[in-house]
């Protein structure tokens, strides 16, 4: 695990006050292994007791998949399981692990909400049982179905879309059977035809005449038929998807179908304005040919789209609830790789690092570390400066606009602006969200607001004082426009009539004289709990591939900018010394884009799979060894940072993608990098201060020259101080640890 990652029980607390009464950090304990491979068996290892299913701590439901491997000095069937004061050892069935040891796998069930022991038992060594006997002991603590786990009090009002989802075959789920949207399980079987379309089975025992056949990354030949099931867990949407036979029996954890690979797939949606209040009507997709037909398992959920739930900790915390629905009825892949873009991006991201074993890698493209310091702060920057603009016409020409504010394009700005929307809370709510129970500023003040403070209430909470979000968003003491000064695109009179009057954002995210200050409980909730990406929790220790079409220079703008994959980098070296584990790809857009069956986001797949698959095998068999020094030693040699460029279009392979172009290196002269208003003002490109420390404005030390009367005029404008960005921002620190709860 990454530096300051480390998990504590420790109340989080801000000079002696309790930051959030109920957030605690979950058990340090080891995250569940996967069903192979095993690190090898000593002859005399003690009896052991695992869950396979989920972290002991975070079942979802009645039911768990465990596993108990007795003394090699046992036979299987002398050993016993009770959960809490009932034998369970009828659930058991005796399986062989990989390297051949006997080992007891079964699915307990009945289990109460709270905490249940579960206990192995032994009897001694010997044919007559004499000797000492031994037990293991697990404690497990089940949480209903419908959540929440760790992410705290669930919102509301939530509004259920269970009559609006759609079924692969037809139909919807129908309405929702309780107020938690829950909805009945519906399996299909759909098949791939043989002209490359998907159609439902009209006898899922038997393969359809017209079906394809597909051969699957483990080199078996097979019927292209998928079964896909359908269901609701943690108030969310979810659905399965991987190749099964027609005729098989149901599926259980021991009789996987011929066809998986043994890997699982998650999907995360995209998105975030609007993401609040709402089930959502889709997953990110699991009928995905790129991966089915090679033999990956699919999985994703409505509340991992982050267009109906921007909000890492729930998305995680749906995320682990779908994959025990999934080992529950499959049995525990051997690796889970994430798979997202833009707003996936952010939860592949953050869940790889917060909640470490539910991801084994990540594949994310059109990335951003996170949405509250990545997006927010570039999106809320320019629509000050587009309102600066609006109320000074000709104070700057669009030329100097665009320098101010980094980006490629001065059309950028008024695309940047909109994407502000997130911290407005009448900016985007679902239309299915009654009007009448939506925040308005004078009729309905304590109303349902549709913002990213509110819906992160649970990390944040809320301020006495005012009955309002706290935020972490700021931007005093930020001279805006600093680098486009320093290298002569605007004069120091320009520069300080735009620091003079491009204001802030109020409570309600509308632009105001005064500049933005955080909450300072918000700050520090933000850097503890993993909401600003930290990098070196759970993500210091699995491979990262950042794929990116290139987007800077695209008509009208984007918020998709190249810079933001360095971003991470810098938060990588920043936590753990080294980014060894952080590949970044970028391409033309248009070129096959952000699918597994394109060109290069479909090799890229394959490639993440052999380095988690590498990594894997090399911790099985030296655990004690850093996690890093596995994840260098098993990158494979495709997976190294690079560009395609040209026509006929070439790959260019670099030690490491370069951030400034004009030096001559083909991938950043092909595709330059551009930033971002704050990253202009001076800001670390790590994005990762939240509110600087402020020093007093000096004329002598600033990197300006000034005359006097310029001098005394900046002393005014900034007179609460100007950044100081070599230091550590106020509140900044190391996480709490990892799997917090709230």
């Amino acid at each position: 695990m990454g530096a300051g990652a480390a998990a504590t029980a420790a109340l989080l607390t801000v000079s002696g006050t309790p930051l959030l009464s109920g957030l605690w950090a979950l058990s340090a304990g080891a995250a569940p292994s996967p069903a192979g491979p095993e690190a090898p068996r000593d002859a005399d290892a003690p009896l052991s007791l695992e869950v396979l299913s989920s972290r002991p701590d975070t079942v979802m439901g009645d039911t768990v998949l465990v596993r108990v491997v007795p003394p090699a000095t046992v036979s299987a069937d002398r050993v016993g399981l009770a959960a809490g004061g009932t034998d369970a050892t009828p659930a058991l069935r005796t399986v062989r692990l990989s390297d051949g040891t006997p080992a007891l796998e079964g699915l307990v069930s009945g289990l109460p909400e709270g905490d249940t022991v579960l206990t192995a038992s032994a009897p001694g060594a010997g044919a007559d049982g004499r000797g000492v006997s031994e037990t293991a002991r697990v404690t497990v603590t089940s949480h209903p179905l419908t959540g929440p786990v760790f992410s705290g009090p669930q919102q509301e009002p939530f509004v259920c879309d269970t009559e609006r989802f759609d079924l692969h075959g037809g139909g919807t789920l129908g309405p929702p059977l309780d107020a938690d949207c829950s909805a009945a399980t519906v399996v299909r079987h759909m098949y791939r035809t043989a002209d490359g379309s998907w159609a439902p089975m009209a006898d899922p025992d038997r393969v359809p005449r017209d079906a394809a056949e597909t051969t699957t990354s483990t080199g078996r030949r097979v019927p292209y038929t998928v079964r896909v099931e359908t269901g609701t867990v943690n108030r969310s949407i979810y659905e399965t998807a991987l190749l099964y036979t027609p005729g098989a029996a149901e599926p259980d954890p021991w009789r996987p179908p011929e066809g998986w690979n043994r890997r699982l797939v998650y999907t995360f949606g995209g998105g975030c304005a609007g993401g609040w209040y709402v089930q959502g009507a889709r997953t990110a997709g699991v009928l995905d040919h790129g991966m089915l037909s090679r033999g990956y398992a699919v999985a994703s959920a409505s509340l991992n789209v982050f267009g109906h739930n921007c909000n890492d900790l729930l998305a995680a915390e749906t995320a682990s609830a779908v994959a025990q629905r999934f080992a529950l009825t499959h049995g525990a892949p051997d690796l889970t790789l994430g798979w997202g873009a833009s707003g996936g991006a952010y939860q592949a991201h953050q869940i790889g690092d917060n909640q470490p074993g539910l991801l084994d890698g990540v594949l994310v493209s059109q990335s951003f570390p996170d949405v509250g310091f990545s997006v927010v702060p570039t999106a809320a920057d320019a629509l000050l400066l587009r309102d600066y603009a609006d109320a000074h016409p000709g104070a700057l020409s669009r030329e100097q606009q665009r320098a101010v504010s980094g980006f490629a394009r001065w059309d950028a700005i008024d695309k940047l602006a909109g994407e502000a929307d997130r911290v407005d809370p009448g900016g985007v709510c679902a239309d299915r969200v009654p009007a009448h129970l939506r925040h308005h500023p004078e009729d309905n003040p304590g109303g349902a607001r549709c913002e990213l403070y509110a819906h992160t209430g649970n990390v944040y909470g809320t301020d006495p004082a005012t009955g309002l979000p706290r935020r972490p968003l700021d931007n005093a003491g930020v001279q805006y426009g600093l680098g486009a000064l320093l290298d002569g695109t605007i004069d120091a009179d320009q520069f300080l009539h735009l620091n003079e009057h491009v204001g802030g954002l109020d409570a309600d995210g509308r632009v105001v004289d005064g500049r933005t200050e955080a909450d300072p409980r918000a700050t520090v909730a933000a850097y503890r709990t993993g909401r600003l990406l930290n990098g070196g929790g759970g993500l210091a220790d699995i491979p990262v591939v950042d794929h990116r079409a290139y987007e800077d220079d695209v008509p009208g703008g984007t918020i998709h900018m190249r810079f933001h994959s360095f971003s991470l980098r810098e938060r990588l070296l920043a936590a753990n010394g080294t980014a060894d584990n952080h590949v970044m790809l970028v391409e033309e857009r248009g070129r096959g884009g952000f699918s597994s069956s394109a060109p290069v986001a479909g090799r890229a797949l394959a490639e993440l799979d052999a380095w988690a698959s590498g990594v894997r095998e090399l911790r099985a068999a030296d655990p004690a060894r850093p996690a890093i020094d596995h994840v260098r030693a098993a990158r494979p040699p495709w997976l190294a940072d690079s560009c395609w460029v040209g026509e006929p279009v070439r790959r260019v392979v670099t030690e490491q993608l370069p951030l400034t172009a004009g030096h001559g290196d083909v991938c950043a002269d092909a595709y330059p990098v551009h930033t971002s208003p704050r990253v202009v003002a001076g800001a670390p490109l790590a994005l990762d201060v939240v509110a600087c420390r402020r020093v007093p404005f000096d004329a002598a030390t600033h990197p300006a020259d000034l005359t006097p009367g310029q001098a005394e005029r900046a002393g005014q404008v900034f007179a609460d101080g100007v950044c100081d960005w070599s230091v550590p921002g106020r509140g900044q620190q190391g996480l709490a640890g990892t799997w917090l709860r709230f």
